[in-house]
């Protein structure tokens, strides 16, 4: 297998390009040069063909390339909790949650250190049997998602914005779209259709996701839209979730008083009638009782 050629000395991972000796300093992901996770575990709570029966095997890094203003994830993605690991001890990891039955490994927003991640996928790889699930907010570079190729079986993107506003105001990136859009239409001309086992479990494919924001409906039809018109039909799965809550900054009325309230359900039904209408229903439209914050984990070093 070819070595994954960026490091952490110039970093270029993400398309911020901050260029910074992570060695030395930390770039907008507030993260250094040693991987960093916060929790290690069997997790129920993805799509069904990414959990199935055991659940899967999710790794959560700690920092994050966007820091998104309602993260749910605030604690390791913007605060910094998490634990240092070795490349050889997050190897073990990946092995040791195929021991317990996981049903892939699940590296959730893990650009940040990927050096340090192909490194141990890499030397886990010889006992490493099970699909590796890529698990990321969208805004990568097409480059960086070619070069991951060898690494990734499936891909978890979100599809979060089209509006470049939108986007700069809860994620400081008014690039989001451009970049997700064309990361997101590479990480389907890698993997092509999806591909299931015989349970229904996901080998290979794309699953994006969309979350509903309050207010935003309007631009949930602009990308279900552009997703209808611009990636192969049959090529991908959506997943349209429903589970936004208040999380982070967005609990400052002050300076985000629309995201202070869940969505209502007539938003929601709006925005999934329009991707019916689309017959955008290959995937999992979210129930609407999943915005509640219990389904967020503990993070708290498990399997660390």
């Amino acid at each position: 297998m070819e070595s994954f050629s960026y490091d952490y000395t110039d970093c270029r991972l993400c398309p911020r390009m901050c260029r910074v000796d992570r060695t030395r300093h930390t770039g907008f992901c507030r993260s250094g040069a040693t991987a960093k996770i916060a929790r290690a575990a069997l997790h129920q709570w993805e799509e069904p063909s990414i959990s199935g029966s055991r659940g899967s095997g999710t790794v959560f890094f700690s920092g994050c390339t966007l820091g998104c203003c309602f993260c749910q994830n605030y604690p390791i993605s913007r605060q910094g909790f998490g634990k240092e690991v070795t490349v050889r001890e997050l190897s073990a990891v990946f092995l040791r949650l195929q021991d317990q039955g996981a049903h892939n490994i699940n590296l959730v927003t893990p650009t940040q250190y990927l050096p340090s991640v192909t490194a141990a996928l890499e030397l886990a790889r010889p006992g490493l049997t099970i699909p590796v699930v890529y698990n990321c907010g969208g805004y990568e570079r097409p480059e960086i998602v070619k070069a991951l190729a060898p690494y990734v079986d499936i891909w978890l993107p979100d599809l979060k914005y089209h509006s470049s506003e939108l986007s700069l105001r809860y994620s400081g990136a008014e690039d989001y779209f451009s970049r997700a859009s064309r990361a997101i239409s590479r990480m389907i001309s890698q993997t092509g259709p999806p591909v299931t086992d015989p349970s229904g479990l996901l080998r290979s494919g794309v699953i994006i996701r969309h979350m509903v924001l309050p207010g935003a409906r309007e631009d949930s039809f602009r990308l279900l839209r552009w997703i209808k018109n611009s990636l192969p039909k049959g090529h991908y799965l959506l997943s349209l979730l429903s589970q936004y809550t208040p999380f982070y900054l967005a609990k400052d009325t002050q300076n985000y008083p629309e995201l202070k309230r869940r969505i209502t359900t007539y938003e929601y039904e709006k925005v999934v009638d329009f991707a019916i209408e689309l017959e955008l229903t290959h995937g999992w439209m979210q129930d609407k009782s999943s915005a509640k914050e219990e389904y967020t984990p503990p993070f708290d070093l498990e399997g660390v």
